[in-house]
């Protein structure tokens, strides 16, 4: 038996990770109106009518996705099978606000995360739940251009109290926001709103929303302290680890500078107040924040309680940003000619998941998560109803004997959560074809299949990995 010779923390918390949009469907059923992933399609052109209204000649993949929301029963018992300690998923927004201004919640919407949390429990499964991941209701994105308008916080404050209050028996863990340094990139997913990328005020435009998301999560783990005995409420950053292309001080300096776009907001959320660095930011690019009285006072007094991360990748950095392009998973830098690449152009980096869970937890001295990781590859079906999938094991084998590497280090870590433990739709694609999961979904890219669910290799080997606390992963 080959393994890691090191056994995780007891309560170590092994499971998966999924998000509404891309798995639940049923978009306008109980009550529920469209969000913004509704309005996005497939392929290159995906984001291409982001926020428009529903047009019946397109097909959006979200609209069904894997008809989680009416056979969660069955993949909640495969996770169950597997071992699972805990699922991380989201709660739409717009299946409990519809519009996101009303009075009152939608109580189907809210009945329906009832009976998926007490399955879960059922089955001894944690939920950890993302209050709102890159699902803006249709109508704030339209009538009030997103996460632009500071009234987003009053509707967030009011949808947040809503489930913290619902749920406060049955959630332990929360996380405000899904990837909230994504705006930066992509406002439409971390937003709800568009601004081109020539715009002169584009800084102005994101970070002035930024701004809002960070008062109204303050107010969240405010909220969650009061509300869930016990509870958690944590950040969540979409990490973007990095590389000089070299030792030429240019080259360090500018990775230095890249890092720092994405930390800037786990320091803020973190810290609890904007870091001395931003300050030049902001001057070099025409930022000027409106803010309310209180605001910094209270971002600076409700710091997330741990910091939770995505991870599948890293890139490289020149000095010369002429030479950068897209690389995957939303990095702008380099190939690095030391790493293989996935089908989709990343670059799988396992001993990055070392250096990056040190780097954080040098840097805040919380506890981390990490709740995404994960290899999107297309699977094939064999003809005996086989899934072999070798290089997803692969891929998940040796960042977690990384990651256990860094617990002996001496980082704090809370678990372990497999992005996308069931094939679902991809967030930056929309297709099928790009699947994570260790339980394949018989649904393409063009909305056929039966939605069948199979279990892949990875399935039986995820199992043994959870049973032995991550002892046996050969």
């Amino acid at each position: 038996m080959n393994s890691t010779e090191f056994l995780f923390p007891p309560k170590f918390l092994w499971g998966g990770a999924i998000a509404a949009h891309q798995c639940e469907g049923a978009y306008l059923e109980d009550g529920k109106l469209p969000a913004t992933p509704d309005t996005l399609g497939i392929g290159a052109k995906r984001f291409a009518t982001f926020g428009e209204d529903i047009d019946p000649a397109v097909y959006y993949p979200s609209h069904v996705a894997i008809d989680f929301y009416h056979r969660y029963k069955e993949d909640i018992a495969l996770f169950a099978e597997m071992g699972f300690k805990a699922l991380r998923t989201s709660i739409a927004w717009s299946r409990i606000y519809p519009k996101g201004i009303e009075d009152e919640p939608n109580e189907a919407g809210l009945r329906f995360y009832d009976e998926l949390f007490d399955e879960l429990r059922r089955h001894g499964i944690e939920p950890v739940v993302t209050i709102t991941h890159y699902e803006t209701p249709l109508y704030l994105c339209q009538t009030y251009g997103g996460w632009q308008s500071r009234e987003l916080i009053g509707f967030y404050e009011k949808f947040a109290r809503t489930v913290l209050e619902r749920y406060k028996d049955k959630v332990r863990f929360w996380m405000s926001f899904n990837e909230i340094n994504v705006i930066s990139m992509m406002p439409e997913l971390g937003g709800g709103f568009h601004v081109d990328a020539e715009d002169p005020r584009r800084s102005q435009i994101i970070y002035q929303a930024a701004h809002h998301q960070f008062v109204a999560a303050a107010r969240a783990v405010k909220l969650c302290h009061e509300i869930v005995p016990g509870g958690k409420m944590g950040m969540m950053l979409a990490s973007q680890l990095s590389y000089p292309l070299s030792c030429a001080p240019a080259d360090v300096l500018a990775n230095m500078q890249q890092g720092r776009v994405s930390l800037f907001f786990a320091d803020v959320m973190l810290r609890g107040h904007y870091p001395a660095y931003g300050d030049r930011f902001f001057r070099e690019n025409g930022v000027e924040l409106n803010m309310e009285e209180g605001d910094l006072e209270t971002m600076a007094q409700y710091t997330s309680d741990y910091l939770a991360l995505s991870y599948y990748m890293s890139n490289v950095v020149s000095g010369d940003r002429s030479k950068h392009q897209m690389v995957g998973n939303m990095a702008f830098g380099l190939s690095n000619p030391y790493l293989k690449s996935s089908e989709w152009g990343w670059q799988e980096d396992s001993v990055g998941l070392r250096i990056l869970l040190n780097e954080l937890y040098d840097r805040y001295e919380k506890p981390l998560f990490i709740v995404e990781n994960g290899l999107g590859a297309s699977d094939t079906v064999e003809p005996d109803g086989h899934i072999h999938d070798s290089y997803r094991i692969a891929y998940l084998r040796e960042h977690i004997r990384q990651m256990g590497e860094a617990v002996r280090d001496g980082v704090e870590l809370m678990g372990y959560l497999a992005w996308g433990c069931i094939d679902l739709v991809s967030c930056s694609s929309g297709e099928m074809k790009k699947r994570y999961g260790m339980i394949y979904v018989d649904r393409d890219n063009e909305g056929r299949g039966t939605l069948e669910r199979k279990k892949k290799d990875s399935f039986k080997w995820y199992q043994k990995v959870i049973a032995s606390n991550g002892k046996e992963i050969d």
